[in-house]
Order: structure tokens, then C-alpha cells, then sequence
């Protein structure tokens, strides 16, 4: 069948879990069908992830535009490249639209996956101003249209059809996104540590993704004030959101660097060689996010051995066994102090049991591996396209 696969993050441009999951699916479906990629993009890249992908730039007549009409320029040359496709399946609102569009320009099946809601993110008004109320319409109408919706887990569905109960709840299926524990496996050399500022001799704490509220980077920062004093602080954080974050952000670092030794920020984004040394070595990580439908760096964090700690919100519980490959912590909008005194108490308790830590980042390494692959979400996503198709 010919599938195409519509992103805004596709290889070398990858910097969130989205990206990192279009990666690898197309890397599976290149076996299973006659796929294009469309992404963003000024030029082809170089290596296998080159092959039939096309790329595409906002319309240069949008330059200072709205980022909301410079994406959605990109949608329209998307959609006008899809004609020799059976099938589109978009993902995020970067995309949705183009899917919808060539869903019903050229009569074919539209699936779209969720990795997020714009409903739920109503901090992107920061960085969309007035863009937030078009990415939300390109959303609420890919999706109520979609022949079929993918939610990368059980809390996610549940969101997709409370925010769009219109939608036909037998058309959204769960296929949990997926991780290469081949590649994603513990690493015994430290030279990335020692390249980072990290010292391997003290235990650390690791933080990997944007600068966003999802995020919860800021509940870390104050969190932080807590952690044991021979614990180290790693930062990988960039890509802020907006200037105002990336302010608070800095504010926070200075001030922890004040008060204690041991905060390494590491704003660029690391060769992934590099960030699995990082999450090998970590004695725990942690994800303090306040929205996340899967939280595919956990994962990432699980299949190199470490034991993770975790906000207990969307589909993070799906991912981490509370008490078995690491801790939960409970958050609540309206008690954000005590989300960060329990997640710097989850980081100490586990930082201060190195057993335990080992035992819980084995029990992750072999969660991941038999639960998460990638052959199985591209085979289960095969499986969507072809009952669309009338092949299955």
C-alpha cells in the first residue's frame, strides 16, 4: 500500500518525542509498505532516513507571519504531493491538516496519531499568541474527520474523546509508542559525562527535554532545592518555548547554582550516542511533566537500565510501574508545592538506595524490551491502515 506519512519533526530535525517516534515508525513501515515521509525541512538528508522523503518550508511570502499561517502553508504543499498516496497519516497539528486536506481532495483514508491535544496545552497561547485558536481548529477538525485516531496510550484515548466527543469512540486505537533496545541499551563509557561537566564519580539526577510548562522543568528547579547536596543536578534542556520561560528557566538555574555545586545545564541538544551515556550513568531520571500522553524518554531512560521518577499524569503510568521500575508522583494543579517537596522525596529515596535504583532500572530495561518494540507498534499500525484499505 502507499502511505504517506506527514510530520514536522523527521531526521536530522527530531527534538521531541513525536519526532523521535516518526523516526523509528517509518523506519519500520519502509518494510511492511511504499511509504513517503513529508516533514519540514530545507533539504534532503543524508543516510537511509533519506529515502523517499520529501521536505518542505513554509512559504516564503509568510516570512513574520503567524506561525499558525506559515505551518499551515506547509500543510497545503504537503497535501498537494499526496495524489499518488492510498493513505495519509498525519502527526500532530503541525500536519493534521494536510491530512485532512488530502483526505478530501483525493478521496483517501486519513489516520491521524495524537501525541498531545492542543486543548490541553493552553500555555502554547505564550507562544502562538492568537496562531493557539488556528492550531486547535486544524486539530478539532483532523481529528472529528479522521477515518481513524492513534493514541500513543490508554489516558491519551480517554483525553482525544473527551476534548472531541464527536468523534466516533470506535475509530480511536491505542498503539503505545515504542523503543529500539538495541540501540537504546545501557553504555559503560563516561566520556560523554566528562565531556557534559558531569563528574561520574557523584551520583546524579537527569533531566532530558524543552523548556515548556509541559514540561514541569520549573517544579524540578524549586524541587531541586531539596535533593541530597552530594547529588548531582544534569540539565539537557532547550528549545524554550518563549522568551518568558526561557527567563524563569535561567532564573532558576542561577539560583540553584548559587545555593549548591553540582547543576550542569547542557542547553544544546547531544548526538544521541552522548544522551544514552547520560541516561545510562544517571542514578535516577526524572520527568516532572504536568501533561503527557506517553513520555517516550521515559522509555528511552528504562531501556538504558535507570530507574525513572514521574509525574503520575497521562499516559506516564502506562510506561513507568509505580514501585517496580521507579516511583510516581502525584500532581495536581492546584498543589504544586507539594508536587515538588514529593518529587524532590521520590529523587532522594531513590538516589539514596543504590539497590534499589539497580533493581528498578533492571525491571525497566526488561519492561521496555518486551513490551515496547517497534515492529510491534508499526505492525499494529499496518494492521489500522489495512482495515481502512478493506485488506485486513
Amino acid at each position: 500500500m502507499k502511505v504517506g506519512l506527514l510530520t514536522r519533526e523527521f531526521p536530522p530535525d527530531v527534538y521531541g518525542g513525536a519526532g523521535v517516534h516518526v523516526e523509528f515508525l517509518a523506519r519500520e513501515l519502509r518494510a511492511l509498505t511504499d511509504l513517503r515521509v513529508h516533514c519540514w525541512g530545507s533539504g534532503p538528508a543524508a543516510g537511509p532516513a533519506a529515502a523517499g522523503v520529501v521536505r518542505h518550508r513554509a512559504d516564503p511570502g509568510l516570512d513574520g507571519a503567524n506561525d499558525a499561517l506559515r505551518t499551515f502553508s506547509v500543510d497545503l504543499a504537503m497535501a498537494a504531493g499526496l495524489a499518488d498516496r492510498q493513505l495519509v497519516h498525519s502527526h500532530t497539528w503541525y500536519a493534521n491538516l494536510a491530512g485532512h486536506l488530502a483526505k478530501l481532495l483525493y478521496g483517501v483514508p486519513h489516520v491521524m496519531t495524537a501525541h498531545s491535544l492542543e486543548p490541553l496545552r493552553p500555555w502554547k497561547a505564550e507562544q502562538l499568541g492568537g496562531g493557539y485558536a488556528l492550531s486547535g481548529w486544524a486539530e478539532r477538525t483532523a481529528a472529528e474527520a479522521a477515518d481513524a485516531v492513534v493514541a500513543v496510550s490508554h489516558g491519551m484515548r480517554e483525553d482525544v474523546l473527551a476534548c472531541y466527543p464527536a468523534l466516533d469512540p470506535g475509530r480511536v486505537h491505542v498503539i503505545h509508542n515504542g523503543i529500539d533496545t538495541g540501540l537504546y541499551r545501557p553504555d559503560p563509557d563516561t566520556a560523554a559525562l566528562v565531556r557534559a561537566g558531569v563528574d561520574p564519580a557523584r551520583p546524579y539526577v537527569l533531566f532530558v527535554g524543552r523548556i515548556t510548562r509541559q514540561k514541569g522543568v520549573p517544579h524540578l528547579l524549586r524541587a531541586a532545592r531539596a535533593l541530597d547536596r552530594s547529588v548531582q543536578l544534569v540539565l539537557c534542556a532547550g528549545a524554550p518555548d518563549t522568551p518568558a520561560i526561557d527567563r524563569e528557566f535561567r532564573d532558576l538555574v542561577a539560583a540553584l547554582g548559587a545555593s549548591r555545586d553540582g547543576v550542569v545545564w547542557i542547553p544544546e541538544m547531544l548526538p544521541r550516542p552522548d544522551v544514552i551515556q547520560l541516561l545510562t550513568h544517571a542514578a535516577v531520571f526524572v520527568c516532572p511533566s504536568v501533561y503527557e500522553p506517553l513520555g517516550i524518554v521515559n522509555l528511552e531512560a528504562m531501556a538504558c537500565g535507570t530507574a525513572v521518577v514521574a509525574s503520575a499524569v497521562g499516559g506516564i503510568p502506562e510506561v513507568v510501574d509505580d514501585g517496580r521500575t521507579g516511583l510516581l508522583v502525584p500532581y495536581a494543579e492546584h498543589g504544586q508545592e507539594a508536587f515538588e517537596s514529593a518529587l524532590a522525596e521520590a529523587l532522594n529515596r531513590v538516589v539514596g538506595d543504590p539497590g534499589a535504583a539497580a533493581r528498578m532500572g533492571a525491571a525497566g530495561r526488561e519492561r521496555a524490551v518486551s513490551e515496547f518494540g517497534w515492529d510491534r507498534v508499526a505492525r499494529r499500525t499496518v494492521d489500522v491502515y489495512e482495515k481502512l484499505l478493506g485488506e485486513g
